[in-house]
C-alpha cells in the first residue's frame, strides 16, 4: 500500500492540473465570442449607414445642427465642408467690399476646401446643406460638387436662412452634377426644431 501512495498523489495532481486548464480556457472562449459579436454589430451598423451621407457647409453654425439632426434621423454618415482659408465675420458681411460678396458675384470663384474630399462611391443618396449667401449657395459648395463624382446619386439639397427662400440656389447647382438625380430643395429657418426636420424627411 505504501508503494502506491506516490502514484496516487501523482494521479491526483495530474487530474487537478487538467481541470484547472479546462477552467481557464472557458473565459477565453467567451471573450472571443464577445469580440466576434461586437465585430458583427459594427459591420451591420456600417452596412446600414453606407447608403446615405449628409454633406454641409456651415460658416456661422446655423446649418450644422440641421445637418446633424438629419444624420441622426437617417442613421447616416456626415461630412463638413470647411474652407482652407476660414471665413471671418467681416468676410460675410453684406457689403460690396467683402470676400463673400465678391465670391458670390463671380461665377468662376471656387474657394479651396480644407482637407480631402470624401469618397462617395458607397453612397446612393447625398443630402447637401448650406446657408443662403446673396441669394445663392456659397461658392465653396460649387467647389465640392465639382470635386466629387455624383453620377447616378440622388441629391437632396437643403438650406438655412433667416428669411430668404431656397429660390434658385438649388437649381443653380444642378449643372455641377448633371448625371445625378436632383430632388426639390427646401429651406429651414434658423433654429428649426427636430420635429420640423423629421416631418420633412418623412
Amino acid at each position: 500500500m505504501k508503494k502506491r501512495t506516490p502514484i496516487m498523489i501523482l494521479l491526483v495532481l495530474l487530474i487537478f492540473a487538467f481541470l484547472t486548464a479546462c477552467g481557464t480556457a472557458k473565459p477565453d472562449e467567451n471573450v472571443s465570442s464577445d469580440e466576434t459579436t461586437t465585430e458583427l454589430s459594427q459591420k451591420e451598423e456600417q452596412t446600414e449607414k453606407s447608403g446615405v451621407i449628409v454633406v454641409f457647409f456651415s460658416c456661422t453654425g446655423n446649418t450644422k445642427p440641421i445637418a446633424e439632426c438629419i444624420r441622426d434621423e437617417l442613421n447616416a454618415d456626415i461630412y463638413e465642408i470647411k474652407a482652407k482659408v476660414p471665413y471671418t465675420d467681416d468676410d460675410i458681411r453684406y457689403d460690396a467690399d467683402t470676400r463673400a460678396y465678391k465670391e458670390q458675384h463671380d461665377p468662376s470663384a471656387r474657394p479651396e476646401i480644407d482637407g480631402e474630399l470624401p469618397d462617395l462611391s458607397g453612397y446612393d443618396t447625398v443630402y447637401i446643406g448650406y446657408p443662403i449667401w446673396h441669394g445663392e449657395a456659397p461658392r465653396i459648395v460649387y467647389t465640392f460638387l465639382e470635386g466629387v463624382d455624383m453620377s447616378g446619386k440622388t441629391i437632396v439639397p437643403f438650406c438655412t436662412s433667416a428669411e430668404s427662400p431656397v429660390g434658385s440656389s438649388a437649381e443653380n447647382l444642378h449643372p455641377l452634377a448633371p448625371d445625378a438625380i436632383w430632388r426639390d430643395g427646401t429651406r429651414f429657418a434658423i433654429g428649426a426644431t427636430k420635429e420640423e426636420i423629421a416631418d420633412w424627411l418623412s
